[in-house]
């Protein structure tokens, strides 16, 4: 089982949606047996709460469930998943902090848009503060990106339906 875990700032609108997207991908390419997936933020900001309603709006224009409660990253996170992808530079700053906090120095984090050829070092932008336009930005931000990490992770483990 390869797990992997999607991380932004409060875990209402970019890490959801990728979490959301990445298990869409692999139901349709019949792989879902082989992952766990999840989604958590690096603040406390929204704890137990549904994802912002403009994530779930635009999961749902492409046909895309979500199901999830926003959730802080903790320590058994730097254990548990095989993947953390952080969706832009501060958080994948404080995760690098907090794997060193909790003794996991070694663990690999990476920034999501490092796996499509064109979004190397650029983070996903925070669409919190923006409008319907800037939740259907990231949802094709997050899509490319996600198909970019799936092949990379099949042909690493060699996974193929």
């Amino acid at each position: 089982m390869i797990k992997v875990l999607f991380v932004c700032l409060g875990n209402i609108c970019r890490s959801p949606l990728a979490e959301a997207i990445f298990d869409h991908k692999i139901k349709v390419a019949g792989i879902e047996d082989r992952f766990k997936s999840d989604s958590a933020g690096t603040s406390d900001f929204h704890i137990g709460e549904l994802p912002d309603e403009r994530t779930i709006n635009c999961a749902k224009k492409y046909n895309i469930p979500v199901n999830h409660r926003g959730r802080q990253v903790n320590r058994t996170d730097f254990r548990d998943f095989d993947y953390i992808l952080a969706m832009d530079e501060n958080n994948l700053r404080n995760l690098n902090a907090m794997k060193s906090k909790y003794g996991f120095e070694e663990k690999e984090i990476h920034l999501i848009r490092n796996f499509a050829p064109n979004g190397k070092g650029l983070s996903v932008p925070d669409p919190y503060y923006g409008g319907e336009d800037a939740f259907e930005e990231i949802y094709h931000i997050l899509n490319e990106a996600v198909d970019h990490f799936l092949t990379t992770i099949q042909e690493r483990h060699q996974l193929y339906a």
